[in-house]
């Protein structure tokens, strides 16, 4: 295994993933979404980073990787978005928006690669124990005067599981779609948040 240390967001960064690994055979789509901002205080070229992080970046890595993929005729791409995208946040607006554009914008090309053994889905956490549901906690805190645990709390009681999600149980969600067991799932989006979502669909 070959760690790099690039801004997949530029072409140099690009380039270098793909001379450590020229044809991936997975390829999990991830990037840190805008800090929370209440829509009214976005700049254009704010508007602008945040749908390439988190639209076009892994739109341009899918270019890259599916075609030899579907010649392989094995490949397996994990774009992990958010729970926002079907439960929508304010303040959370850039990284919804995107996301969301992101899922329609690969949900038909998922199809056209299915019967190629090529499976492209979305993993959506809610609310996961990471260092940026801390660091929003304690901004929340700041703000309303009050304690963090006392906002931790608060927190997990709109999770019906009353916990948050740890980071080993998510990777086991993506290592399973990554597998060759789970060639049968492809265009779908798991929701992974306790149970938060109020839905049957």
């Amino acid at each position: 295994m070959t760690a790099v240390a690039a801004d997949v967001a530029s072409a140099e960064g690009q380039a270098a993933l793909f001379a450590a690994c020229p044809e991936p055979d997975i390829l999990v789509n991830n990037n840190a979404g805008p800090p929370f901002r209440d829509f009214r205080q976005l700049t254009r070229a704010q508007m602008i980073d945040g749908v390439i992080a988190n639209m076009v970046v892994a739109i341009e890595l899918t270019q890259k990787v599916i075609d030899p993929m579907v010649q392989r005729k094995f490949g397996r791409i994990v774009n992990i978005t958010s729970g926002s995208v079907k439960m929508p946040l304010a303040g959370l607006d850039l990284s919804s928006g995107a996301r969301a554009g992101l899922t329609a914008f690969l949900a038909g090309i998922a199809r056209a690669v299915a019967a190629s053994n090529v499976t492209i889905n979305f993993l959506l956490p809610g609310s996961f124990d990471t260092d940026r549901l801390r660091s929003n906690l304690e901004m929340n805190a700041k703000k309303q005067n009050v304690g963090v645990e006392q906002i931790r709390q608060a927190r997990i009681n709109t999770v019906p599981a009353r916990r948050f999600g740890q980071a080993a149980e998510f990777g086991a969600a993506c290592a399973f779609l990554c597998s060759a067991r789970a060639g049968y799932i492809t265009g779908q989006n798991l929701l992974i948040d306790g149970g938060a979502f109020p839905s049957a669909f």
